[in-house]
């Protein structure tokens, strides 16, 4: 068998899916929590417009994912997949942001074989030139059209502003202990 490539993505995958909420409520004078993120687009649950959230994340992503923290368990599971597995980390941020996601990883000793930041969502044509074998997401839609496009399971980190009816290939996780259950019952399978 080959050497499996598990492709991840970065923000509310690997990094804890609440990062974003103390920089919110710093901004907008909220008093949000994860629960109360119920869709991916920030906007509505923010009462801004989509350009006023673009501009914020202008000012504020730097420093935000110079300074995210791991989700929690994300560190020893990777730890052990970097000594079976090829980790892909294909992300949605730009590369402009290169230099402090790699000093990121440096700095938290996240274990990798490759980075890539494609500065938009679709993730479609990295995964199918790196021939990654399965990805983890916290993003729905993007988890639905990866499975429908790349015909490889997909594992959605559950979080509440990701849900929806899971397609074939899509498979809900709720944590990094269950996606590092799910994907040593994958192998078992795969070998027989």
């Amino acid at each position: 068998m080959n050497t499996i490539r598990i492709g991840l993505d970065i923000d509310g995958t690997v990094t804890d899916p609440a990062a974003f909420v103390p920089a919110l409520n710093q901004s907008f004078q909220k008093n949000l929590t994860l629960d109360d993120l119920t869709s991916y687009d920030l906007t509505g649950v923010l009462g801004i417009t989509r350009d006023e959230f673009t501009e914020w994340m202008k000012t504020n992503e730097a420093t935000i994912y110079a300074n995210v923290t791991l989700a929690e368990n994300a560190s020893q599971v990777l730890e052990k997949w970097q000594h079976s597995f090829e980790l892909y980390y294909v992300t949605a941020r730009g590369s402009y942001l290169e230099e402090i996601t790699r000093t990121w990883f440096h700095t938290n000793r996240v274990p990798h074989h490759h980075i890539e930041l494609l500065g938009q969502h679709n993730k479609i044509e990295s995964i199918k030139e790196h021939q990654i074998d399965l990805f983890l997401e916290d993003k729905y839609d993007n988890a639905v059209e990866i499975a429908t496009h790349c015909g490889i399971p997909v594992l959605l980190i559950n979080t509440p502003y990701n849900q929806g009816e899971d397609p074939k290939g899509v498979i809900r996780v709720n944590d990094w202990l269950s996606a590092e259950q799910w994907v040593e019952n994958w192998i078992q399978d795969k070998k027989r």
